[in-house]
């Protein structure tokens, strides 16, 4: 997964407003979890959703990058953030809700991460819990990896992205950021971040054995697919004998 050494002091700025995906994380609480009290998101980065999801909640973020703890740290207050890989860590508790949310799971650039990713869930989510999660469709990336390269300004600063189709599944995401330092001076930074397309039926499959799906949709709600933009999980834990 990338390190995001460079991009943590940018990242809030360029990714904008997280609120959508913070109310369709409290949908989904509201619907099936209302009585939920520990929460962990797995990739919290920055702790933007973490911020955002309230005072009700027992919330801890686990993300590899230091940089990135480090901003989640300067603007959560009560909430336990541990540097750890999201495919092998131990925090000897289960909780109610697990999210792994703002396709941080694509990051993760082959399937038998995501199958460590799935069995750390089930290490740590109670019984009954939900696994709220979202992904790059295989049909999204495939488009961006058409797409000619985006670019945007913000700020003093501009943003080129440009993504490809790589080998293996793995689309590749050249990602320079132009900070202007002074003047017509800029410092440019530069991270290659691989994104994982994989199809959705593969991800239920995967999950079936010990999760209950409950949705699986598109951004508009409706019955996601491998041609959709995004695709949003809401999976329940099963007991230990499967029921």
């Amino acid at each position: 997964m990338p390190a995001y050494a460079d991009f943590a002091k940018f990242y809030d700025e360029i990714m904008g407003d997280r609120s959508s995906i913070i109310q369709r994380v409290r949908g989904y609480l509201r619907r099936y979890q209302p009585d939920a009290g520990s929460l962990l998101e797995l990739g919290c980065g920055t702790g933007a959703v973490l911020a955002g999801l309230g005072n009700s909640l027992d919330l801890t973020g686990i993300d590899r990058s230091p940089e990135m703890l480090a901003a989640a740290a300067a603007k959560l207050n009560g909430v336990r953030l541990v540097q750890a890989d999201i495919t092998g860590f131990s925090l000897g508790t289960r909780f109610d809700v697990v999210i792994c949310v703002f396709d941080t799971l694509n990051h993760l650039p082959a399937f038998d991460a995501w199958l460590a990713m799935f069995d750390q869930v089930d290490a740590h989510l109670a019984e009954g819990g939900l696994f709220v999660f979202d992904v790059n469709t295989v049909g999204r990336l495939r488009r961006l990896a058409a797409s000619p390269a985006y670019a945007e300004d913000f700020g003093p600063h501009t943003l080129i992205m440009d993504v490809a189709a790589g080998e293996g599944g793995v689309f590749p995401w050249d990602v320079r950021i132009f900070e202007r330092v002074e003047g017509d001076q800029f410092r440019l930074h530069h991270e290659r971040i691989g994104e994982l397309g994989v199809p959705l039926a593969r991800i239920h499959e995967a999950l079936a054995s010990r999760f209950e799906l409950l949705e699986a949709t598109n951004t508009e709600g409706r019955p996601a697919n491998d041609e959709s933009d995004r695709a949003y999980f809401v999976y329940r834990h099963r007991s230990p004998d499967g029921a």
